[in-house]
């Protein structure tokens, strides 16, 4: 006959019906071996020794710091010149044919600049560009000028794009 105590501490999960009382599996905890797996040689490749390898990843970092600071060199010689820095004033006279922008630009003193004129419809699309040279009177530094851009439509709006150096 079964003891009613023993059977009501056994796990009623493992037994296979309530008048099992025998336990045959064993302890319900697995062991885990704290060994390596020995793998056959020369079957998975090549077995890494566990440290990172951090020489390409730095490589490539210093490649891209190195284009970025390229790229930031030319950019800024090409758009980024402070002693030519230009200020659209205001633009007036707007017809289907033309617009006229006032507009300033700081230069060196007695100097000259190169700059790239825009006339732009209600939509944004440009309609007139135009490229003029403005030069300082004397040892000024500011140059206050006027200038016409033709259009091929109704401007709704004028830009000074950039001023350079003049060559």
């Amino acid at each position: 006959m079964v003891d009613p105590v023993s059977a009501a501490k056994m796990d009623k999960a493992i037994l296979s019906d309530g008048t099992d009382t025998f336990r045959r599996r064993g302890p319900l905890v697995s062991e885990t071996r704290a060994t390596a797996p020995v793998f056959p040689p020369g079957r998975y490749g090549r077995r890494r020794d566990g440290r990172r390898r951090l020489a390409g990843p730095i490589i490539f970092a210093a490649v891209i710091a190195v284009a970025a600071v390229a790229l930031s060199f030319r950019l800024y010689s090409q758009y980024g010149d402070p002693d030519y820095d230009a200020q659209i004033v205001r633009w007036t006279d707007v017809t289907p044919t033309q617009v006229t922008l006032d507009f300033t630009v700081q230069v060196p003193p007695g100097g000259a600049a190169i700059c790239g004129l825009r006339a732009r419809d209600y939509a944004g699309a440009t309609v007139g560009t135009r490229t003029v040279t403005v030069q300082a009177v004397g040892d000024e530094r500011t140059i206050k000028a006027s200038e016409i851009v033709p259009t091929t439509a109704q401007a709704f709006v004028g830009d000074v794009l950039n001023c350079r150096a003049a060559s």
